[in-house]
C-alpha cells in the first residue's frame, strides 16, 4: 500500500524533515500541525506520514493500539525510501514515539548515506510512570547526528533525569523551559507561550540541520 504523505514548506528547500506522529495522535493532529508549520516557516520541506495502525483507524477499523516500536521500524524504512530522493540532505525523526522509531533505524540509513542526520521532538526516554524502563540502549553509541528537542518537565524523562543518561556525543539537547511532552509550558508559572516554545524548536531545528548542511 502506498504511503500517503503531507507536506509543508517550499519543494526546493535546502533540506527536508520526515516526521512520524506519536503512539496516540495522527500526522494531522493539531500538535503535529502546529510543529509542521513552524519548521516550514524557517524554510525548511516538511514531509509526515503515518504507521498503517493509525491509518487503519480512519477507515474505521477500529482504535487499534500501536505495536511495539520495533515492529514499526520497516515501515519507517519504507517511509524513507519511498519519499525517495530530495532536494539536499534528509532528516529523519517525528513526534515522541515517532521519533523513537527514528532513532532506532538512524544508523543504518546514516551509514548508507540515506540520511543526514535525526531529530526528535519529546523523546520518550522511558514509559511514563516508569522511569527504571529506560529507552537508551542504543543512544548510547548512536553515531549518525541528532538533536532532540524536549520539555524539562516531560514526564516521559525530565531535564533532571536526562542529565544522568548516558547518550552519545552526537546527541544534542536543547531543553525548553517547564515545557511538557508536548514541548508546552505552563504560562503563568514559565512566562513563556506554547507559541514561544514552537517558534524556538523550529529555529533550533533550523540553525543545526543548516550547520549539518555546512
Amino acid at each position: 500500500m502506498a504511503i500517503e504523505f503531507l507536506f509543508d514548506g517550499p519543494e526546493e528547500a535546502a533540506a527536508t524533515l520526515l516526521l512520524a506522529h506519536g503512539a496516540g495522535a495522527p500526522m494531522d493532529s493539531a500538535s503535529m500541525t502546529a510543529a509542521a508549520k513552524a519548521l516550514a516557516e524557517q524554510g525548511l520541506r516538511i514531509a509526515r506520514f503515518e504507521f498503517g495502525y493509525m491509518a487503519a483507524r480512519r477507515s474505521g477499523d477500529g482504535r487499534k493500539p500501536p505495536p511495539k516500536a520495533e515492529k514499526l521500524m520497516p515501515e519507517y524504512r519504507a517511509a524513507v525510501y519511498e519519499l525517495g530522493r530530495t532536494n539536499g540532505p534528509l532528516i529523519i525523526g517525528g513526534k515522541s514515539m515517532g521519533g523513537r522509531v527514528a532513532s532506532m533505524i538512524a544508523d543504518e540509513l546514516f551509514a548508507a548515506g540515506r540520511i543526514a542526520g535525526l531529530a526528535c521532538l519529546g523523546y520518550p526516554f522511558h514509559p511514563l510512570g516508569k522511569p527504571e524502563q529506560l529507552r537508551t540502549a542504543h543512544l548510547e553509541g548512536l553515531r549518525t547526528p541528532a538533536l532532540l528537542i524536549q520539555g524539562a518537565r516531560d514526564e516521559f524523562g525530565t531535564r533532571d533525569e536526562v542529565a544522568h543518561y548516558e547518550l552519545s556525543s552526537q546527541i544534542g539537547l536543547i531543553w525548553l523551559e517547564d515545557g511538557d511532552h508536548d514541548l508546552k509550558p505552563r504560562k503563568t508559572i514559565s512566562g513563556y507561550s506554547a507559541a514561544d516554545h514552537l517558534r524556538t524548536m523550529a529555529s533550533e531545528v533550523a540553525r543545526w540541520i543548516d550547520r549539518l548542511s555546512s
